[in-house]
């Protein structure tokens, strides 16, 4: 699994080529200008989009990785969450490899045990599409969102970098669905395993509201909240709203529309470092880490 599965472990210097990552240069892509800072909005969404497969929502909630847990270390969870997309799209293959060793550690760690309500196993390809395909899915809608809608070359472009996602860990190229329209009959078949029950429910709905930030006085985090989970319940497929319990109407969609309005406006007209903030600073950071031996997941 990515994104989802609570990672951790140090993951230390093996060779001279890792402690001097090359940086290849590389053209901007149609994934590349998706992922604006503003996109983190859609963060806690995709989060649950990922964990409604149960494989994937126990993975998480039976976590033995205590450094990796977003309910508990959430800002040392969004940095690692944040690196592993920046390294998918637009890192080097030293980088990648530097990575995937980190995260495969970690992984390990995450099986199902004689206890647990499913089996599951973060090296598990099927579960790991999953994750990729939400996390696919989830920039699709942002970049609909937040720029605008692609022509079909570039939709096509944006297909093809998105098997990055999946391709970066433990999931085979020819698993990717080989264009836009199989991806969609996936998505279709998979959406039948999709199951969000009590447990993973609690667990999760701390994470739509952002109460799993920094705390703070009642008076000011009960409408930051409200704001939150306003957000959260507008990027969610009606699928995953039904599977959560979150209430959507005509009066919330509205509101979620001007705020959405809002944000487009001011990312187009904010500077290109404030629009790629934090991704154009997660890959040096990753040099960085890897250069002075420190734990990069």
């Amino acid at each position: 699994m990515t994104v989802t599965e609570p990672i951790g472990g140090v993951e230390r210097l093996v060779s001279a080529h890792a402690a001097k990552p090359h940086r290849s240069r590389r053209r901007a892509t149609p994934m590349d200008r998706g992922f604006m800072g503003s996109a983190l909005l859609a963060g806690p969404a995709n989060v649950i989009m990922q964990l409604a497969r149960p494989g994937v929502g126990y993975g998480v909630v039976e976590s033995r990785v205590e450094s990796g847990r977003i309910d508990r270390h959430p800002i040392k969870r969004a940095r690692t969450t944040f690196t592993y997309l920046a390294v998918a799209t637009q890192g080097s293959e030293a980088q990648k490899a530097a990575f995937r060793r980190a995260v495969n550690r970690a992984h390990a760690q995450v099986y199902s045990t004689d206890d647990s309500p499913v089996s599951y196993h973060a090296f598990d390809p099927n579960l790991q599409l999953w994750v990729a395909a939400c996390m696919y899915k989830g920039a699709v809608d942002v970049y609909r969102l937040l720029v605008g809608d692609m022509d079909e070359e570039t939709a096509d472009e944006h297909y093809r970098e998105g098997m990055t996602l999946g391709t970066t860990l433990q999931v085979p190229a020819e698993m990717w669905p080989s264009d836009r329209a199989a991806f969609d009959e996936y998505w279709r078949a998979a959406l039948e395993k999709v199951q969000i029950d009590d447990t993973v429910r609690a667990f999760l709905y701390p994470i739509a509201t952002a109460r799993v930030a920094v705390p703070m006085p009642r008076r000011i985090r009960r409408p930051l909240e409200e704001v939150a989970l306003l957000i959260t319940t507008g990027f969610l497929p009606q699928r995953f709203r039904d599977e959560m319990q979150l209430p959507w109407d005509a009066r919330r969609q509205r509101w979620f529309d001007r705020l959405m309005t809002t944000i487009r406006v001011a990312n187009r007209v904010a500077p290109k470092f404030v629009r790629k903030f934090p991704f154009n600073l997660m890959l040096v950071d990753l040099d960085w880490r890897i250069r002075t031996r420190r734990p990069l997941v």
